[in-house]
């Protein structure tokens, strides 16, 4: 899996050079924010079972408002390519006491007559690449890209009781291609208004970010308003909906002790940011 990823990325890097770059223009972006969750629910068992499905934010106590970052460099290449990568970290920590017992893969954690005290972390970061072209090259001012996104996902999911009488611990790393559309429009006042998506569904093995048939999906949207404050320095505000699910029955699984040795596996989440960041021309 590390030499595919990395032979992607270098193919991906050697696509950017090889274009004959009449204009060059690169930038880099970071946006702090907030994060909520709107759904989130994760299961891992032998098959798939209703009740074993726990509910991270009715359950898992994600209920809060949570810290939201977002990093990025690119270039626009001949004002028609369009390339960046992206790395989004994402960690959500909770301390909870759980009312019921609650079963994830093989780990039974019961409550009984005393709650349980658990501390819970779903860590759940992605690098991505993308690339797009302009289909609009005659209208300055404007620009809609159509291409194609590669993300890394490095999922990692724990649950621990406090007290130490049980741990479950499941992680992975899987690619996840995607469509990329990228639009923007800029007033001459230095006003700019974009949309940026990628998204992407498959039950294909590969397709879906892993070797075997299985489920997944991911939806990256985002509406944005920035303000050009000098040459080289933009300002901007920014709304996302960020989301993915994945449901299905793995063929491997127990290679390593993160990974569980449980078959079935469903996960999904939905989730709100609101972010104010700035864009730097180099």
């Amino acid at each position: 899996m590390k030499r595919t990823i990395i032979a992607i990325l270098i193919v991906m890097l050697a696509f950017t050079f090889s274009l004959s770059a009449r204009t060059f223009s690169p930038f880099l972006e970071t946006e702090q924010g907030t994060i909520a969750l709107l759904h989130h629910t994760y299961q891992n068992g032998n098959a798939y079972d209703p009740a074993r499905e726990f509910d991270f934010i009715a359950q898992g106590g994600q209920d809060n408002i949570y810290p939201f970052s977002r990093y990025t460099v690119g270039a626009t290449v001949n004002e028609k390519h369009r390339v960046w990568f992206t790395y989004q970290p994402l960690r959500l920590e909770t301390a909870v006491n759980f009312q019921e017992e609650v079963n994830i893969g093989n780990q039974k954690f019961a409550a009984g007559n005393t709650p349980q005290a658990m501390e819970l972390t779903y860590s759940f970061p992605f690098y991505r690449g993308t690339y797009t072209y302009d289909l609009l090259g005659k209208y300055e001012q404007a620009y809609l890209g159509v291409g194609l996104a590669l993300q890394i996902r490095n999922a990692s999911i724990q649950f621990k009781a406090v007290n130490g009488s049980a741990l479950y611990v499941g992680q992975n790393v899987g690619l996840v291609p995607a469509l990329a559309i990228y639009s923007e429009y800029r007033f001459p006042f230095g006003l700019t208004l974009s949309a940026d998506i990628a998204g992407s569904y498959a039950n294909l093995a590969y397709i879906n970010g892993a070797d075997y048939a299985f489920e997944g999906s991911i939806l990256d949207a985002s509406l944005r308003m920035s303000y050009a404050v000098q040459e080289d320095l933009s300002l901007f505000a920014n709304a996302r909906f960020f989301g993915g699910t994945s449901n299905g029955t793995s063929k491997a699984g127990g290679e390593t002790w993160t990974e569980s040795e449980q078959k079935y596996t469903k996960n999904n989440i939905a989730s709100l940011t609101f972010s104010a960041g700035l864009t730097y021309q180099l």
